[in-house]
């Protein structure tokens, strides 16, 4: 997806937007009637802003703030957004995503520690009208994110302060505000205060492309997101503007006389038993009037049948907490609760609580609030001493990630659920919202409440930068994120900093404000040991545990452990230029990896000769495909091997590093930055499925998978071994009963026939129910090329795929059929392969009928898949029609030996 603005000579901004649109609309937001200051709403009417250069103009808040002000001379603004992004909208730099735009050194962008935080801080302004329904009531104004200090004035008036990225503020504009006519609201948004500089690893000047994560650490004196100064796995050079502005949405609602706020309703389980469950509800009432109010708190739980009500005497300006419990209201404890499970542990139940406030017989301020009942715990009483998590009283193997923000805050509410989506879809369990990143939307977690996926949530701290200045600001800012975010099931565990061990002491403030969720301090510590790999390696050194070299890494629980994958061509292309693509541009690629991080110039390009020498980018692309499909799903397995207790070493879980790309990457990871999926997405979601079958390329033994919290009985797994000529060199099954959440490994011990094998061969993996019916199957490609230890090139699983560029043309037999329904197009296509050959590796896109670009996002059931002779297989794609470029789409089909074709729709 790409952003894409146009400028005409009024300097007016017409916006084409995919991928920026900040504005979240969640569960948590305001209630009735609200007003969403956004140049780019999901919804309702769009407010434009403007942007001028404090340092530019003379006036003052209270002037610039006033209706009537001038505003011939200044600019367009993107809001929710950053100064750098209105910036490069109007023309005034360019797309830091392109090529070498964003390199400093090149100096296209200019950096805010080159020219000081007066070129970033800008006076934001819009004009908006206020309903004449709040007319009589107390009208309200919030902030919900600015990065880094914000100065609010309205109609002349100034509201106050804000500090801090990660505070969300309301501001009581009864006096201020005009009913029915014309408002001026105007912010002035001040950089952080410490943007930090390169620094080099060693001790000598910066050389030209080196700098540590966090560049000389000072950003970390802020409370913001510190990976805009620069980090190995992305931009290491950083974002220019540090992500200076208005980011998340600013609202105007109104109440009666008494509010509701930070409303938190904390579930009580036994376990093992599961029921009764007892719910305590807790709000904040604020008497906003000089008068003294008797009022009337109502909370319902429909899905429970709950309806309870308080009377309650607030004192002129007072503001109680008040708590609603089991003790006082037995409707509180809920026999039998339906539960909120894990992804492949059961379903997501969810229930909501909607609290209302009456004053004189008339509704005062309402709220509503989804909620789950669970019990989320962890301890260390492990073999290893190692943390394991427990869900509902069972224990819970992760299989997570590390969520990374979109650099430039380029976020929307499309874009998360896309990522979200890609992230069910490959089976993960847990996300954790790295202290390098940001404390992401309610949209974002209401998302992971109905996916099932637990969240680790860090409070903006890492090892590699400073600590914060003013640690009261700190702490505001986690005070309010956590109010903010406590009623999540899906939020698990609370994490102070990412590798740091001198912090600042959160624990006091979590207890007071939660108390329902685990705490640890930094994320290697406690139970949990420090990652690697981060890069790409030989993939057969996941087998004999040696892919990193701070030793074993497949024990215990590992926060980082990953590699990388090749974005698709088409995605490629709109990363850099023609010139810089192919023949490579070693400077451009490793800028676009981190400085080479990842290796994709060196190890993954070996990699990929390993398939045969590429004659173009196309071949390239797609042996790049291969070569992180086998990357990814070895990784997988292998932990999925040492499960808990099963395995040949205790492991409690893992996490990926990382799950998402920043900026547009060419190590891309599941999907690449424009939301096209790579082959990865697919061999995970095989290897995390919730049974599969695995084979261990170093003992040569099949093992069988169970994620789910039910036993199997009987099952069928079946082995063939298949040369190149499709003929059956080997072939072995067996039965058995599969136990609950459990690993059985090393069922099926094979004795490969090597010298009957071609260079090149295949294994097939199939489980049958007790029914017979097919449940799960899993294909890989295996060499005869021999492993000769730990950083050395080559083995069966990564060497000598020569002769796989010899095989057969094969021919797929292919329909499709499609509808049109509720604002998304659905095809389903049937594929066939009734040949004699083997289908390798083929990719579905689904791309628009003029011009033959990608329709992105789309989602796949499965894809880059291989068809043996006599196979089938359905897949189904779909996506929103307004992603479309115009009415048209088809279906492609494109394959290792499968010629390029057209799929004929119906």
């Amino acid at each position: 997806m790409m952003i894409i603005f146009f400028r005409n000579y009024s300097y007016k901004l017409i916006l084409v937007l995919s991928c920026l649109a900040f504005s979240l609309a969640c569960i948590s937001q305001p209630r009735g009637e609200t007003i969403i200051l956004s140049t780019h709403p999901e919804k309702g009417k769009a407010y434009p802003w403007q942007m001028k250069r404090v340092s530019k103009t003379s006036a003052s808040g209270a002037e610039i703030s006033i209706p009537g002000f001038k505003t011939d001379w200044w600019a367009p603004a993107i809001v929710p957004g950053t100064a750098l992004n209105s910036l490069i909208a109007n023309g005034v730099f360019p797309e830091p995503y392109f090529g070498q735009n964003n390199m400093r050194i090149n100096k296209l962008i200019p950096d805010i520690a080159d020219v000081g935080r007066d070129f970033y801080y800008f006076w934001y302004r819009t004009t908006f009208d206020a309903s004449k329904n709040f007319q009589h009531k107390k009208v309200w104004m919030q902030f919900d994110g600015i990065n880094y200090i914000a100065h609010i004035w309205l109609n002349g008036h100034r509201l106050g302060d804000i500090t801090g990225m990660f505070l969300q503020k309301k501001f009581d504009v009864t006096n201020f505000i005009q009913i029915g006519g014309k408002n001026c609201l105007a912010v002035s948004v001040e950089p952080v205060l410490y943007p930090g500089t390169m620094k080099a690893h060693s001790k000598t000047n910066v050389a030209p492309n080196e700098n540590r994560n966090g560049g000389d650490g000072a950003i970390g004196k802020n409370v913001t997101m510190l990976m805009t100064a620069g980090w190995d796995f992305t931009f290491y050079d950083g974002i220019r503007d540090r992500n200076t502005g208005i980011w998340r949405n600013v609202k105007v609602f109104a109440s009666g006389p008494v509010t509701l706020e930070n409303p938190f309703i904390k579930s009580s389980l036994p376990i093992p038993a599961l029921s009764p469950s007892g719910e305590t509800i807790s709000v904040e009432l604020k008497n906003a009037d000089q008068e003294k109010k008797t009022v009337t708190l109502t909370a319902e739980i429909a899905e429970a049948k709950i309806s309870i009500s308080k009377k309650i005497t607030l004192a002129p300006g007072e503001k109680r907490t008040v708590r609603l419990s089991p003790e006082e209201f037995k409707d509180l404890i809920i026999e039998n609760p339906k539960l909120w499970w894990p992804i492949h542990k059961g379903p997501q139940n969810l229930y909501t609580l909607k609290l209302k406030v009456v004053v004189d017989g008339t509704v005062s301020d309402e709220v509503s609030r989804r909620f789950g009942i669970r019990d989320i715990r962890s301890d260390t009483n492990t073999p290893d001493y190692s943390r394991i998590f427990y869900v509902n009283g069972k224990r819970l193997f992760i299989r997570g990630s590390n969520w990374i923000p979109e650099a430039m805050l380029r976020t929307s509410k499309e874009r998360t659920y896309a990522q979200l989506r890609y992230t069910k879809q490959a089976g993960i369990n847990m996300l954790r919202l790295w202290g390098g990143g940001i404390s992401e939307s309610d949209y974002f977690f209401d998302l992971c409440d109905e996916m099932g996926f637990l969240v680790w949530h860090e409070f903006w701290l890492t090892g590699d930068t400073d600590f914060p200045a003013d640690t009261a600001v700190y702490f505001n800012n986690v005070r309010s994120t956590v109010k903010r975010l406590r009623n999540h099931p899906s939020l698990a565990y609370y994490v102070a900093s990412n590798e740091r061990k001198v912090i600042p002491d959160i624990e006091p403030i979590l207890n007071k404000l939660d108390g329902t969720r685990g705490y640890q301090p930094e994320s290697e510590c406690c139970g949990i040991h420090d990652g690697s790999p981060y890069k790409y390696e030989n993939p057969m050194q996941y087998y004999d545990n040696s892919a990193s070299d701070r030793g074993s890494r497949i024990d215990g629980f590992c926060p980082e452990y990953g590699t990388a994958c090749m974005p698709v061509v088409e995605s490629l292309r709109k990363m850099m230029s023609k010139a810089d693509l192919w023949p490579m541009n070693k400077l451009t690629w490793d800028y676009h990896d981190g400085n080479g991080f990842h290796n994709m110039t060196t190890k993954y390009k070996t990699s990929i000769e390993q398939y045969g020498s590429p004659k173009n980018i196309e071949d390239y692309t797609e042996k790049g495909q291969l070569v992180g499909a086998v990357a990814y799903r070895a990784l997988w397995e292998n932990w999925n091997y040492n499960k808990l207790d099963y395995g040949d070493r205790f492991t409690s879980g893992v996490l990926f590093w990382y799950h998402n790309c920043p900026v547009p990457q060419v190590c891309s990871r599941l999907w690449d930055w424009y939301l096209e999926p790579t082959a990865a997405l697919y061999f995970t979601q095989n290897a995390l499925e919730p049974i599969h079958a695995q084979f261990d390329f170093i003992k040569n033994t099949v093992s069988v998978y169970n994620d789910e919290y039910r036993s199997f009985k009987n099952l069928r797994v079946r082995f063939r071994l298949i040369n190149m000529d499709m003929t059956t060199v080997l072939e072995k099954e067996m039965h058995l009963n599969l136990d609950e959440d459990a690993v059985a490994n090393d069922i099926l011990k094979i004795d490969l026939p090597t010298e009957k094998l071609t260079a090149v061969h295949f294994i097939k993996l199939e489980v049958y129910d007790s029914k017979d019916s097919l449940i799960a199957d899993t294909f890989y490609w295996r060499s005869t090329d021999s492993y000769k230890g730990p950083w050395t090139v080559g083995g069966p699983l990564q060497g000598g795929f020569e002769t796989l560029n010899q095989l057969t043309p094969a021919t797929l037999t292919c329909s499709a059929k499609w509808k049109d329904e509720n604002g998304r197009r659905y095809y389903t296509v049937n594929l066939s392969n009734k040949t004699g050959q083997l289908a390798f590796f083929n990719r579905l896109k689904v791309v628009n009928a003029a011009d033959s670009s990608l329709v992105c996002p789309a989602f796949y059931s499965d894809n880059y898949f291989s068809l043996l002779p006599g196979e089938s297989k359905t897949i189904t794609v779909d996506f929103a029609i307004k992603d479309m470029k115009d009415a048209q789409t088809k279906v492609e089909l494109e394959g290792f030996n499968v010629k390029s074709t057209v799929i004929t729709s119906e």
